[in-house]
């Protein structure tokens, strides 16, 4: 049935493209908006949504910047029908009322993403719009009211409900394969036999997120390496002449590599709900794995540090110690971890659970935490109780272990601390580093 009535859909889309198009491809792109916005007819809107699409794919960016500040500008919401609709639901609040005050407080702009979204192929092109829209913000900060109508949208769209896990191995179509390569953002994959130690063996696996109206584009992925004990090196997890093990002989789950693989959906959260996935289908299939654990980067150790006006230390316990501190310490001016990832799996409910030096000898793992590498550990048994006191009071759930190294810090060496407060002079709030001093 669904096959007949794409084909239907297809049959009827190109009459009326063959009839009106001629009449319409002088127009432009934002009166080609406004028509879609004011059809009726489902085979003439999706003529027009394919034909508002075909004609952005053909933008440069020039072009592509002029389409947002019209969305910008002219697809917004008007202030005084805002007003107006609230009043009239304040002063009689019934469905009527209520059904017009949210019709004025929705701008335009969603109802056309809306409408775009039912081509087939629709979604795929929205998201890379957003990224697009995303990369030209940065300059255009004006557009930034597009993007939050964008990501209302996606928030929707690729739900959890919406969203299907699927394993990746070396049995899977190779065009998802040669985008696992593509969008691996962690440990890169430099070539097809690098891919198959990592898919292949008994003891690794992948997984990702898909969603139905883009089958073929993983969302996000998570690489797996199925081990005896907690690896404190990247080297060791990749190496070519590692003994493979059978998955029934692991007692450990390491998550060692996250991908976000859409840049157009940018804080669209899937992590949390990807790993947790996956800890609950491994545990399924492999009853006698006891820990999970991820063998996370520091990508922003070195930045704080220069940021501080420190460098990282050599001495091994003490390069341990100072990664402690900046995990446990550092924060963002939300009072949030400065780490990216640290925010990510502490957000999740997983500990600091251990720090270990030279385990990641790569360019980039040098060049962003001097080699260091952290296990965050997801304890089912704790997972709740550590996200709950995370976002309540920004508790980190740290071992002992872990806690320690951040102690001692204060007698190995000077880190500094970060105060903030006005000027009094010029009522600008400045920071200043005050260094203790070793004991």
């Amino acid at each position: 049935m669904s096959v007949l009535a794409d084909l239907l859909a297809t049959v009827f889309e190109r009459r009326y493209r063959g009839a009106s198009e001629p009449d319409r491809k002088n127009r432009s792109i934002e009166n080609l908006c406004r028509d879609l916005l004011g059809s009726s007819g489902e085979v003439s809107g999706m003529a027009l949504a394919r034909l508002i699409l075909d004609r952005y794919a053909g933008m440069e960016d020039d072009e592509k910047l002029g389409f947002f500040r019209f969305l910008t500008d002219g697809m917004g919401v008007d202030p005084e029908s805002v007003r107006n609709a609230l009043d009239a639901f304040e002063a009689g609040p019934d469905r009527d009322s209520y059904r017009a005050f949210m019709s004025a407080a929705e701008p335009p702009r969603q109802e056309l993403a809306r409408r775009l979204n039912q081509v087939p192929g629709a979604t795929a092109q929205l998201v890379a719009m957003r990224a697009d829209l995303l990369r030209l913000a940065r300059d255009n900060p004006a557009l930034a009211v597009v993007d939050l109508d964008l990501k209302h949208l996606f928030a929707s769209w690729f739900n959890r409900g919406f969203l299907v896990l699927r394993p990746i191995n070396w049995s899977s179509p190779a065009d998802v394969l040669e985008k696992i390569i593509a969008y691996e953002a962690v440990h890169a994959i430099d070539s097809w036999d690098d891919l198959r130690r990592r898919l292949a063996p008994k003891d690794r696996r992948c997984f990702g997120f898909f969603h139905p109206a883009m089958p073929d584009e993983p969302l996000i992925f998570v690489e797996v390496a199925l081990s005896q004990g907690i690896p404190g090196a990247i080297h060791d997890v990749l190496s070519e002449e590692r003994a493979v093990i059978g998955a029934h002989e692991a007692d450990t789950a390491v998550f060692y590599s996250i991908s976000n693989c859409q840049s157009g959906l940018a804080g669209i959260s899937f992590g949390n709900s990807l790993i947790k996935q996956v800890v609950a289908d491994l545990s399924q299939e492999l009853p006698g794995l006891k820990t999970f654990v991820t063998l996370s980067p520091i990508p922003g150790l070195t930045r704080w540090l220069s940021e501080t006006r420190a460098v990282l230390p050599e001495e091994a316990e003490t390069r341990r110690a100072v990664t402690a501190h900046y995990l446990l310490k550092a924060k963002r001016p939300d009072g949030g971890p400065y780490d990216p990832v640290a925010r990510f799996h502490l957000g999740n409910g997983a500990s600091v659970h251990a720090i270990h030096a030279g385990a990641d000898l790569s360019p980039n793992g040098q060049k962003q935490s001097g080699g260091v590498m952290v296990n965050y550990l997801y304890d089912r048994a704790q997972i709740s109780q550590n996200h709950e006191r995370f976002a309540g009071a920004g508790v980190i759930a740290a071992s002992a272990e872990v806690t320690a190294l951040a102690v001692a810090e204060k007698k190995t060496w000077p880190i500094p601390s970060t105060i903030t407060c006005s000027d009094a002079m010029s009522g600008k709030v400045r920071h200043f580093c005050i260094w203790r001093m070793a004991l």
